[in-house]
C-alpha cells in the first residue's frame, strides 16, 4: 500500500484550540495510507517581501516542510467571516518568492471547526478562495463545517461525539481518495 504524507496547518494558535484537537481526531481516524503530521505555523514572521533576499529561518523552515508533503489539511477557526492572520501569513510565505510556490498541486482539504452554529463558513469559503490561487486542489465533497465545538470535547481534549467522529473518518475516507486521484 502506498503511503502519502499530509501535512496539517492548524488556524489557531490557542493552547486549548479545538481546531488542534480537530486535527488530533483526523490524525486519529485517517486510513492507514495517510501519515499526518503537524507543520507548526505559530512562529512564522509576517510577509515582507523586503525578506525574499534573506529569508527569516522560519519561512524557510515551513517552505520545506510543505514540500517534504504530498498533500494538506487545513484546519481553521473564523475570525470575523474569514481566515486568521496566522493561516494566510503561512499561505502567502509559502507562495513565494514569486515562481517558487510551494503549495502548488499539493491535493487539500478543508474543516472549519467553530463553537457556534454557522460552524466557521466564511473563513472556510475565504480559505479555498486563497488556495485556488496557490493551485492547491481542493477537496470539494464532503464539507467539513465542525459548530459547537465547545460541546464536542471532554476535558481531556477526547471528541464525545459519536457522530462527530463518524463523520471525520468520511471525511478522512474521501480525503484519502482525493489524495490518491492528484497525486501521481
Amino acid at each position: 500500500m502506498k503511503k502519502f504524507k499530509i501535512g496539517v496547518l492548524v488556524g489557531s494558535l490557542r493552547k486549548e484550540s479545538f481546531n488542534l484537537k480537530t486535527a488530533k481526531v483526523l490524525m486519529e481516524v485517517a486510513p492507514q495510507s495517510l501519515e499526518l503530521e503537524l507543520i507548526d505555523i505559530s512562529n512564522i514572521p509576517m510577509f515582507n517581501q523586503d525578506l525574499e533576499g534573506t529569508p527569516p529561518e522560519e519561512w524557510t523552515t515551513l517552505r520545506e516542510a510543505v514540500k517534504a508533503v504530498d498533500g494538506l489539511i487545513f484546519v481553521t477557526p473564523e475570525y470575523n467571516r474569514s481566515v486568521p492572520a496566522v493561516l494566510k501569513n503561512a499561505i502567502d510565505v509559502g507562495s513565494r518568492p514569486y515562481g517558487k510556490n510551494v503549495w502548488t498541486e499539493k491535493p487539500g482539504a478543508v474543516v472549519s471547526v467553530s463553537t457556534g452554529n454557522i460552524s466557521g463558513f466564511g473563513a472556510n469559503h475565504h480559505l479555498r478562495q486563497s488556495l485556488a490561487f496557490v493551485n492547491v486542489p481542493t477537496m470539494a465533497q464532503p464539507e467539513a463545517y465542525i459548530g459547537g465545538a465547545a460541546d464536542l470535547f471532554d476535558e481531556k481534549g477526547n471528541l464525545k461525539n459519536d457522530s462527530t467522529k463518524k463523520f471525520l473518518t468520511t471525511f478522512m475516507e474521501a480525503f484519502e481518495k482525493w489524495v490518491q486521484t492528484i497525486v501521481k
